[in-house]
Parts: structure tokens; C-alpha cells; sequence
């Protein structure tokens, strides 16, 4: 049976609850292919307290968008056999408090579209309930704005948004493939942050970047700087925005 998918405005209401009372728990955390953001991993590899290169290594895989050459990184499942996420329990999700924007989101999906002309994004919100999901029959019953802010997603959309404009915009500048440079450089300053942060400290590797001062001592300091200063250098070296 196919999942239903239907759209629904902010303002509009739905009844959802997911607790170990639910049938079904834990049932959305196997057979899944889990994307992860740059956002999502900051999250993660601090709740964890890995650098990202040691996450990367130890739980995500990377593929290569055939179209595009730009990286896409999923986790690696802890069981091949049920694809079952690496941070899932019987008592729940062990990185709960971080964990990823698309299981924040759920059971919602959201989908953004980018204006070429005016470059506005605009959001859509749609509710996804799937056949083997039993949360729909429990819970309160709260708006799409109040589950955003519930579940803490808002930071999330803001920081993965920034994310889609820079693909638009690479393929608005730069249509087809990335050759292995520009990937390397893609994912180095989106994903594998703290390497990123040593080539600035080791390397000089803003030196001729229009940066003040004042933001990239503190994107030496703070991750969330830092990927943000990272979107915004990829802009610049890869696809001349300034």
C-alpha cells in the first residue's frame, strides 16, 4: 500500500503522537535511506562528540549526485538486513535531543520552492501517513506552526535553505558536474567542518576572501559560524557571488 500524502497549510490542524506506547515505535527508524544536511551533522557529530571527520568515517556513507557532482551523504544503517537507523533503540532514538531535520519534521514533509526571478523561497507542508504508522490515532492535536516549534525545527529549515540556494545557484552558474576539486571543496566546508576550520588555521585558506575579521574568529569558535561562513566562501571561490 502506497503512503498518503496530503498538503496542508500552517494553520491547518492533524492529530499525531509517536511514545512507546504507540504500536508502531521504532517502526519509521528502519527501512529507511537517511539524508543528512550539513546542519544534521554538525548537530550530530557534536551530540556525539566526534569531529566530523570521525562521524563521516564512522557513520555516514557519500554518494555523487549523477547530474550535478555535488556529494550527498546518508548514514551507514547499523543492520543491512531491516536498514535500521545506527541511532535507534528499543527505548527510542539515542540522539533524540539532535537528532535529524527530516525525523523532526515527521510526520510532515516539506517542500521548498525558489522563485528564479525574485529569488523568494516558498515552503509547502504536507502530511505524510504511511501504512504502517498507528501515531495519527493518539496524541493532541496541533497546528503545523505549533508542531515546527515544538519540535524545533525552525533552526533547521533557515540554516538547510541557505543549503538549496546554493545549489540553485550552482546551477544557475555552473550547470552539470562538479569535476573533483570543486566536490572536494563542496564537501569540506558544508560537511567535514572541522577540517575545514584547521585549513583556515593551518593554511591561510581564507586569506583572499572578503571576510571581517570579527566573523571568522568567531566561526573559529562556533560550528554554526563556521558552516555558515563555509556556505558563504563555497558561493565565492566556486561560483563568483559575492
Amino acid at each position: 500500500m502506497e503512503p498518503d500524502v496530503t498538503p496542508i497549510s500552517l494553520q491547518q490542524a492533524f492529530c499525531f503522537s509517536c511514545t512507546p506506547q504507540v504500536p508502531c515505535f521504532n517502526e519509521c527508524c528502519r527501512d529507511l535511506t537517511q539524508f543528512l544536511t550539513p546542519y544534521d551533522i554538525l548537530r550530530l557529530k557534536n551530540h556525539l562528540g566526534l569531529s566530523s571527520g570521525q562521524f563521516l568515517a564512522q557513520f555516514t556513507s557519500q554518494h555523487i549526485g549523477p547530474d550535478s557532482g555535488l556529494p550527498i551523504i546518508t548514514l551507514k544503517p547499523r543492520n543491512q538486513q531491516n536498514l535500521s537507523c545506527p541511532f535507534v533503540t528499543p527505548q527510542g532514538c539515542s540522539v533524540y535531543e539532535n537528532r535529524p531535520s527530516s525525523c523532526r519534521t515527521y510526520p510532515l514533509m516539506r517542500g521548498v520552492a525558489r522563485a528564479r526571478k525574485t529569488g523568494r523561497m516558498t515552503e509547502q507542508f504536507m502530511v505524510l501517513k504511511e501504512p504502517h504508522c498507528r501515531g495519527f490515532a493518539n496524541g493532541k492535536t496541533k497546528t503545523v506552526t505549533q508542531w515546527i516549534d515544538e519540535q524545533g525545527i525552525a533552526v533547521y529549515n533557515k540554516i538547510n535553505d541557505k543549503l538549496l540556494q546554493i545549489i540553485s545557484l550552482k546551477n544557475r552558474r555552473m550547470p552539470g558536474v562538479l569535476d573533483l576539486k570543486a566536490r572536494h571543496l563542496f564537501f569540506t566546508a558544508l560537511y567535514d567542518l572541522d577540517s575545514f576550520r584547521s585549513q583556515i588555521t593551518n593554511n591561510g585558506l581564507l586569506t583572499d576572501c572578503r571576510f571581517e575579521f570579527s566573523i571568522v574568529d568567531k566561526a573559529l569558535e562556533d560550528d554554526v559560524t563556521l558552516l555558515e561562513l563555509g556556505m558563504e566562501w563555497i558561493q565565492q571561490v566556486l561560483f563568483d557571488q559575492i
